[in-house]
């Protein structure tokens, strides 16, 4: 199953990242996964949270510039060897990654790979052939 990610862009500078997350806590919307890319001049903000459509139109009655994006967070095995065998998976089947990133589940205890590739669907059907699922909203937390 999809979920949602929200990318803020923000000027690279400090107090950017706070005001951030400040909004969104004084708004009762809680992070799950959180990812940090930038250059010198600005930073790409990824975050998968709670009520993720809200998130998306108090930040942009506070001005952030920001796009919503279709991911898949994939359950990983907490052992040597887990991310390997899906990233094989998808090596073997040619799947291409734009980016991935994790996070923790506070329910089970699980690591969560976050992937953002070209197909959403393909991807998941090639998990599925090979037994792996992928996470529920209730397994994140969302």
């Amino acid at each position: 199953m999809s979920i949602q990610q929200i990318s803020v862009f923000m000027e690279n500078k400090a107090g950017q990242l706070a005001e951030v997350t400040g909004i969104l806590a004084q708004n009762g919307i809680d992070l799950r996964a959180l990812h940090i890319a930038e250059t010198a001049d600005y930073g790409v903000l990824r975050i998968t949270a709670t009520r993720p459509q809200d998130a998306v139109s108090i930040l942009l009655e506070h001005g952030f510039i920001l796009s919503m994006t279709e991911v898949l967070a994939v359950p990983v095995p907490d052992e040597p060897g887990g991310l390997a065998k899906v990233l094989d998976i998808l090596a073997q089947a040619e799947i291409d990654i734009e980016y991935m990133y994790s996070m923790i589940s506070r329910d089970d205890r699980m690591a969560y790979m976050i992937f953002r590739v070209g197909d959403i669907k393909n991807l998941e059907g090639i998990l599925a052939d090979h037994g792996i699922p992928t996470a529920t909203d209730q397994q994140l937390g969302l």
